[in-house]
């Protein structure tokens, strides 16, 4: 079976490819906004199946480039799975109840791809960290060795999930794909921003990754300034994915430990 994966530069794509050996990779190159572009890659490459990594994930700068972050997050998931082919699509926590543009836009990418095509998997996740990409533990690491003291937000929780545990639960759907539908996939366990880093800190003191500890600051989101509103709690239930595909969830502290591992 020939997997086709879009946004292959991105964070998640660059660790499912490296979990195995027959994918078709595209990312600009390739514009999925864009029905006759999509058809004629299909045409040439034919692959079996999609696993849409694509989308647009600058949540603050989603208030104002508006087009762009609606073209990427809905308008091109509704063309891919209208090609007929089966598809998993990467959604995220805050298409529940949206509360920002970024989050609008997933949630409707999610109900075009639904309408458009039976053979979907929408994989709703969150806090996304991985090697290949930026985010917020290496930007947590780079303060911590940089600063006297952070500030970090303390009133907004979720799920820290390294994008390998992500990539493995897609290639295990891929793999069987049956009971389609939307899933729920995060690291489990519930943390801050804050504890979030706090452990982040703790774990790279034990692993030589920093030199010294550095006060951590609670703040609360209120003072934080940024253009999206976010959500308080966007923790998710695992417990379909768990039950219909046999996927294991590991707590965010191991998965942290693992990364950071491969960070020295």
């Amino acid at each position: 079976m020939k997997l086709w994966i879009t946004g292959s530069k991105g964070m998640l794509a660059q660790d499912l490819r490296t979990l195995g050996n027959n994918f078709l990779e595209s990312d600009k190159e390739v514009d999925i906004t864009d029905e006759a572009t999509v058809s004629s890659y299909i045409s040439e490459n034919k692959p079996d199946f999609i696993i849409n990594c694509a989308a647009y994930t600058a949540v603050d700068n989603a208030e104002s480039e508006t087009e762009l972050n609606f073209k990427l997050n809905a308008v091109g998931p509704e063309i891919l799975a209208k090609t007929g082919l089966p598809i998993i699509h990467i959604s995220t926590d805050y298409a529940i109840d949206p509360i920002n543009a970024y989050g609008r836009a997933k949630a409707e990418g999610e109900a075009r791809i639904a309408k458009a095509n039976p053979k979907h998997w929408i994989i709703r996740t969150a806090w996304l960290y991985g090697i290949h990409g930026k985010n917020f533990v290496k930007t947590m690491l780079s303060l911590m060795r940089t600063k006297e003291q952070i500030s970090v937000v303390s009133d907004q929780k979720g799920n820290p999930t390294w994008t390998r545990d992500l990539a493995a639960a897609m290639l295990k759907i891929a793999q069987n794909p049956k009971l389609p539908g939307i899933y729920n996939f995060s690291g489990e366990g519930v943390a801050s921003w804050h504890e979030f880093a706090i452990e982040i800190q703790k774990q790279a003191l034990e692993k030589k990754l920093l030199e010294r500890k550095i006060p951590i600051l609670p703040v609360a989101s209120s003072e934080w300034k940024s253009a999206a509103k976010r959500p308080l709690y966007s923790a998710l239930d695992k417990t379909k994915i768990k039950e219909n595909f046999g996927v294991e969830v590991p707590d965010w502290k191991d998965s942290l430990s693992k990364y950071l591992d491969l960070e020295k």
